[in-house]
């Protein structure tokens, strides 16, 4: 995503408020990568990502209006991405959204990168064992607490955005974020305990 200038960003939303449309696709391009990267991590579904990028910009073409930038306009975002995908969750059946590790096709999920500076074979087969390993424990979490998860942890947002985007208060944000890590952990010393 490329930040705005603040100025800029004011201005295309004002102009795609009285119905320029190409302000608001200059809004669309530059921030659809981060909507559709934000949702894929979320669902982590190429199809259901791209449903959801579409489902956002189709609400915000709708509620521009409702904007008035109290927030970041990167955070109201977040928060109709973050909304669509926990509605796309709740009309799924469980299966849908559980899908095993082992039935995704590879190009089907991104994988979280460690780096492999200098590393032996066998220290990169265990990276990757890592990685797989975290992304599917990533997967088995609630989808409250895998959004709060990959808002703070992986797109790096404060506790205070993040409660933001999601409407909650900032003890929820912080009790979701402290129960999604004591999972992980778990999940990955697991993983730890085979390999010692």
């Amino acid at each position: 995503m490329v930040e705005l200038d603040k100025n800029i960003e004011i201005e295309l939303i004002n102009r795609a408020k009285k119905g320029d449309e190409r302000a608001f696709t200059e809004l669309v391009r530059r921030y659809e990568d981060m909507v559709y990267s934000f949702s894929y991590k979320v669902c982590r579904d190429r199809e259901k990502a791209t449903e959801t990028l579409q489902d956002t910009f189709v609400n915000v073409y709708r509620n521009l209006s409702a904007f008035k930038g109290k927030s970041k306009f990167s955070t109201w975002l977040y928060s109709i991405v973050a909304n669509n995908c926990l509605m796309k969750h709740r009309k799924s059946k469980l299966d849908e959204i559980w899908v095993s590790y082992d039935e995704q096709k590879s190009e089907d999920f991104e994988p979280l990168e460690f780096p492999a500076l200098d590393k032996s074979p066998a220290e990169l087969l265990i990276d990757k064992e890592l990685q797989e390993k975290l992304d599917k424990a990533i997967l088995m979490l609630p989808p409250d607490y895998r959004i709060v998860f990959i808002l703070r942890d992986i797109e790096g947002r404060s506790i205070e955005e993040t409660a933001k985007i999601l409407k909650l208060s900032i003890p929820a944000v912080k009790s979701r974020l402290r129960r999604a890590r004591i999972f992980l952990r778990d999940e990955l010393n697991k993983y730890f305990s085979k390999h010692d």
